[in-house]
């Protein structure tokens, strides 16, 4: 999930969205062109939180920010802006942004790692979708890390913090999900029996990752 450190003022965040944002903002015309723009811009390693707005001024996301500016984006196109967290065990959460068509639920992430991004609303449950990132979601120890999901929350509640142009209101954001309802992803039976990552997979998924951005796994 990230850093939690508060970002300076800059006195940026008052002032909206521009022209020019607003017209990115409109040219994200589906679910797959959010994901594409999110792969594009850098994944920060930065200790602090991005706004929508923000990201797309910088250039710069990572997996929390880079999420709610899924959210916002998916909400330009008729969805509710929904994110859901995915916690860890010696490893960062990974936070998502979900939306629905039809009866097939799907998501649109920002990750240093290949295989914790999009996917195609092709599942029926959050459960599915969740494990569907299961085998990715690794740490540099090349262990498998996820453990628990969190019910969905949506970003509709925050419109009175100005989350999509005020940097400041992504710690309240945070805070509400770290503290919603998480439900086991697998048994501890289950998370004692896991097998170490695969060679090919480990260094296939780090392809283009910022280090620096890296969870430092415990020993």
């Amino acid at each position: 999930m990230g850093p939690k450190t508060r970002r300076g003022s800059s006195g940026r965040q008052d002032a909206g969205w521009a022209r020019a944002e607003r017209e990115i903002l409109a040219g994200l015309n589906s679910p797959a062109a959010i994901q594409a723009f999110l792969d594009g811009v850098e994944y920060g390693a930065d200790p602090f939180y991005r706004s929508p707005c923000s990201i797309l001024r910088d250039g710069r996301a990572q997996c929390f920010d880079g999420a709610v500016f899924a959210a916002a984006a998916l909400r330009n196109l008729g969805d509710r802006p929904r994110i859901l967290d995915m916690r860890a065990v010696n490893d960062d959460d990974h936070v998502i942004a979900i939306f629905r068509r039809g009866a097939g639920i799907g998501a649109v992430a920002k990750s240093n790692f290949v295989g914790l991004r999009y996917r195609e609303p092709i599942f029926r449950t959050l459960r599915e979708l969740v494990l569907s990132y299961f085998e990715d979601f690794y740490n540099v120890a090349r262990e498998k890390t996820l453990r628990a999901y969190s019910v969905p929350l949506d970003l509709a509640a925050f419109d009175h913090l100005a989350w999509e142009t005020d940097d400041g209101a992504l710690e309240a954001i945070a805070a509400r999900l770290d503290s919603a309802r998480h439900f086991q992803a697998l048994s501890p039976r289950q998370a004692r029996g896991l097998a170490p990552v695969d060679e090919r997979r480990y260094v296939s998924g780090l392809f283009g990752s910022n280090p620096d951005g890296l969870y430092k796994p415990k020993a």
